[in-house]
């Protein structure tokens, strides 16, 4: 029987001893394939300066023309319009002026609705013995002078209009908006810490790459908005007091927006409530949000408007459920609808999605009443 023979480092009898190297003559330098290289670096140089005007000039190198060349190389950086230096400055300012401290910090909630709140017994319960900490500003469309329609730019005046005036009170340090068909699905000292200690805005933010996402973006807006940093999301956000303060100074993406998001403008169904903040905070200060609103709406559907709820839909697992919920999902409207889920982090850990939920028809009342108990 054969043995493998052992090698051992330093073992003469298996190193193999390499010939010393001969001497050589230097290589001649290839001149040629340094002039080649160099000719062709500054052909790229000057095409990436000086583009070519002419479709003769994009075929010299390539039968496909200029894209060829623009498909890989890095787009120039153009100037900012003066509207655009001015804006910056506005939010750098604001950014980094430290937010006053209140004594009394408290929570703005802002009701849009078409009339009367059809939950209000049951938000009474939530507000019950926290005076206070709270204020609740109502913004009823159908009441004149103001009439807001859904889906036309209105929502968004609506959306400013709260703002402006929970902003006159210093004390309201965070800012959350509700619809009429909306419920709390905490008591109000869950809510309250959950928000004042948040180092974030919650405002919904993702790309939408369909017919219901970028496909409404016009080239219009630009140069200020391109289609790379169009969003989408749901128009139920809760934001810091520095945010609402920049929502209220912008003027620049705003009239964007109203000029050009809008129902059937361009052929296009654009509804600015779900585009105008989630890109502008995506311009202006995109690590400052989280990407996902604190309000569960249920899309699963894929309609126009989200599931509703009925009275006997409304159930102690449901509620739970919802409560239960760590991973956001957004559905794209591309073909198939693409979700996309992210989970929810909150100063760096994993937590509970959502504070509220809607969509719940006033005849579930008396249920989430005796359910949620606050």
């Amino acid at each position: 029987m054969k043995v493998a023979k052992e090698w051992r480092l330093g073992s003469m009898g298996d190193t193999k001893i390499l010939p010393g190297s001969r001497h050589r003559s230097p290589l001649k330098r290839p001149i040629w394939i340094i002039l080649m290289v160099s000719f062709v670096s500054l052909f790229l140089v000057c095409a990436y300066i000086y583009p070519p005007n002419s479709d003769v000039a994009c075929y010299v190198f390539s039968s496909r023309g200029c894209k060829v060349l623009t498909d890989w190389l890095p787009p120039p950086k153009r100037e900012l319009t003066d509207e655009e230096i001015i804006s910056r400055v506005v939010v750098r300012d604001i950014l980094d002026t430290p937010p006053v401290e209140s004594k009394n910090p408290k929570i703005a909630f802002m009701f849009l609705t078409p009339g009367s709140l059809p939950f209000e017994k049951l938000w009474d319960m939530f507000f019950r013995g926290n005076e206070g900490r709270f204020s609740v500003y109502i913004h009823a469309s159908k009441e004149k002078p103001v009439h807001v329609t859904w889906g036309a730019f209105s929502m968004v005046d609506a959306e400013r209009r709260l703002l402006a005036y929970a902003l006159k009170d210093p004390d309201n340090q965070h800012f959350v908006l509700l619809s009429d068909s909306c419920i709390p699905l905490h008591n109000f000292d869950y809510v309250y810490n959950y928000l004042m200690h948040a180092n974030m805005s919650f405002i919904d933010c993702f790309v939408d790459p369909g017919p219901h996402g970028n496909g409404r973006y016009s080239t219009r807006m630009l140069p200020e908005v391109e289609e790379k940093d169009f969003r989408k999301g749901a128009q139920w956000f809760t934001m810091r007091r520095q945010h609402a303060l920049l929502v209220m100074a912008d003027s620049l993406y705003y009239s964007r927006f109203r000029d050009y998001c809008r129902p059937y403008a361009d052929g296009k169904n654009c509804i600015a409530d779900e585009h105008y903040l989630p890109t502008f905070f995506n311009l202006v200060d995109p690590g400052g949000i989280a990407n996902w609103s604190v309000t569960r709406v249920d899309w699963s559907e894929r309609k126009w408007h989200p599931k509703s709820y009925r009275a006997q839909d409304v159930t102690y697992d449901l509620l739970r459920n919802f409560t239960s919920i760590d991973m956001t999902t957004h559905i794209t409207s591309n073909a198939g609808g693409e979700e996309l889920l992210q989970p929810c982090i909150w100063n760096g850990t994993r937590r509970p999605c959502y504070l509220f939920a809607r969509k719940f028809y006033p005849e579930t009342l008396d249920k989430l009443v005796t359910l949620l108990n606050f």
